[in-house]
């Protein structure tokens, strides 16, 4: 059984002792070290990660050869490209770990039977992907009406605790600015 994840659908939908076992079974547990390739560009996304421990970065590769952060995540997150899993396409975005990570693997093959045997499940995917897109639309909102360090005092006032668990740099790539930048905000001690 994998408590974390049980609790987290629990928040939303009511399970059977029966229910939560067919779900776990349908779960692979995956380990990663630090910095670890969880998918690359070219393959196919194999499946949805619920992150139990550690926290991951979702990224592109520009024409620059720059790495763009479009996602992390975390404890108690949803990670994958979507685009790749379901239109089984090959991936366009990176995932790789920050920290060392235990993930739960749900196959796209899996959470469509899972559905189709515990309906209530497609309401839990349907407000996980709400919550993602809400999450999404307001990051690209803060890149359009904020400023580089309004947008920067905002994410440090809602995740502190996040802010220590990830190098500068990638903060930056997630913000939308420099790493110099970043430093120079960071020294006026914002």
């Amino acid at each position: 059984m994998y408590p974390e994840i049980l609790a987290h659908i629990k928040r939303y939908i009511k399970l059977s002792p029966e229910q939560e076992e067919l779900i776990c079974s349908r779960l692979e547990l995956k380990k990663f070290k630090k910095k670890q390739y969880v998918l690359e560009t070219g393959k196919i996304c194999a499946g949805n990660y619920f992150v139990i421990k550690g926290v991951l970065r979702q990224y592109y590769v520009n024409s620059k050869l720059n790495e763009q952060i479009i996602q992390f995540g975390l404890e108690s997150w949803w990670i994958a490209d979507q685009d790749s899993l379901l239109n089984h396409a090959p991936a366009t975005t990176y995932i790789q770990t920050i920290e060392a990570c235990d993930l739960l693997l749900l196959t796209e093959k899996d959470r469509i039977y899972l559905c189709e045997q515990i309906p209530q499940l497609e309401t839990y995917f349907r407000i996980m992907m709400q919550k993602a897109f809400i999450a999404a639309q307001r990051r690209i909102g803060f890149i359009f009406n904020q400023s580089d360090e309004e947008r920067y005092r905002f994410f440090v006032s809602l995740f502190p605790g996040f802010v220590q668990r990830v190098p500068q740099y990638m903060l930056a790539s997630y913000l939308g600015f420099t790493p110099q930048f970043l430093s120079r905000l960071r020294a006026k001690k914002v």
